[in-house]
């Protein structure tokens, strides 16, 4: 289902994949007993993440598995597609996930969902939407997705919309007027509003108008590497200022090509992140999914007809050469070896705990309120 997710981008050949290859896509950590102690009783959420790496219709059971056996309590799970039919379509895919598979997923339509999650052992799935080409027909369609359970929307994607500016535009004009009204009305439906691939200015107006937190749910600090995709410092004070909360993603625009990233990266973001920030409003979105990706031929395909396709449509951001992941950080545990990695750069058990996901929780809360 590539309409489902637009985060298959690819690279070119040569040393950066054999580095990637090399690095090893599977991996046995050893966590220390505090940590798996601490990573067990937390509420984990992944604020931007498939539950696959592939068509979920086609999981096997070792798949699935390695997916339930994650940890990882809540997901918010891009659904929005290119269409209106396109978007039905997606959201009758992530009910199936629940219908097909009861014991490993539930859909979470209120905040209290969240913790019922963590507390059956079962992975929520909050769909959310990232393009918002099929609201512009009918703005009124936002109430109508809120009402079926999508309760994050972001606003613009990384191009021009009806709303606002994306992060690659050069004008970077800022929030429209259908965009503020965009912003009233999910703040009046208990909608998030989501920034995360819009434009400084964009982002910026959306916060001051805003009457609600807002998240910027995956991105990295522009402060340790300038890229479109990475937030400025004076962006996410703002952000805190209006009680918001910012996701780290684990994505290649941490660090300029070729480099291929590393949790050493990811890590250096986190704590940027922390110290503009403050530990009440960080998390992680990887922006990838809790199933490895495993480079077989039928990926790499994928991947180099993803990035032929981002590039016709002027989505593709500078720096998509690489795989759009982490190769030490691919795979269930990632959020766990974040929490590791945390302790060893002198993090607090506190802190950690709110990083991987109780500070989204409560300003998801926030947000929506008790409905």
């Amino acid at each position: 289902m590539s309409s489902r997710r637009d985060f298959l981008i690819t690279m070119g050949q040569g040393a950066a994949l054999a580095a990637l290859t090399a690095s090893g896509l599977a991996r046995a950590e050893e966590f220390s007993a505090d940590v798996a102690a601490l990573y067990r009783k937390s509420v984990v959420i992944d604020t931007l993440c498939a539950p696959f790496a592939s068509d979920g219709a086609k999981q096997n059971a070792a798949a699935l598995d390695a997916v339930r056996k994650s940890g990882i309590s809540a997901i918010n799970f891009t659904i929005s597609g290119h269409t209106f039919d396109d978007t039905v379509q997606n959201l009758g895919y992530v009910q199936s996930l629940a219908d097909k598979w009861p014991n490993t997923f539930l859909i979470v339509r209120k905040t209290a969902d969240i913790a019922r999650a963590k507390a059956e052992g079962k992975i929520g799935i909050m769909p959310g939407f990232q393009d918002t080409g099929f609201l512009e027909q009918d703005p009124e369609r936002i109430e109508a997705f809120r009402n079926l359970g999508v309760r994050i929307m972001q606003l613009t994607y990384n191009n021009r919309s009806i709303f606002g500016d994306g992060c690659l535009e050069p004008g970077n004009a800022g929030l429209s007027k259908a965009g503020l009204k965009a912003v009233q009305t999910m703040n009046e439906l208990g909608v998030a509003v989501d920034l995360s691939h819009s434009g400084y200015r964009t982002t910026s107006e959306a916060i001051a108008a805003s009457k609600k937190p807002v998240l910027i749910s995956h991105s990295g600090c522009a402060s340790l590497y300038a890229h479109p995709r990475n937030k400025p410092d004076e962006v996410m004070k703002a952000l805190v200022d209006k009680g918001g909360y910012f996701g780290v993603y684990l994505m290649p625009y941490l660090v300029a090509s070729p480099t291929v990233p590393t949790r050493e990266h990811v890590i250096n973001h986190v704590l940027g992140a922390l110290k503009i920030c403050g530990e009440d409003h960080v998390g992680i979105g990887s922006d990838g999914s809790i199933e490895a990706v495993t480079l077989t031929p039928e990926q790499k395909k994928a991947f180099d007809e993803d990035i032929a396709r981002r590039k016709k449509l002027g989505i593709g951001a500078p720096g998509e050469d690489r795989y759009p992941y982490v190769p030490d950080l691919n795979g269930p545990d990632h959020m766990e070896v974040i929490a590791a990695e945390l302790q060893k750069r002198g993090q607090t058990s506190s802190v950690i705990e709110k990083v991987l996901g109780a500070n989204f929780q409560r300003i998801i809360g926030e947000i929506w309120g008790t409905a």
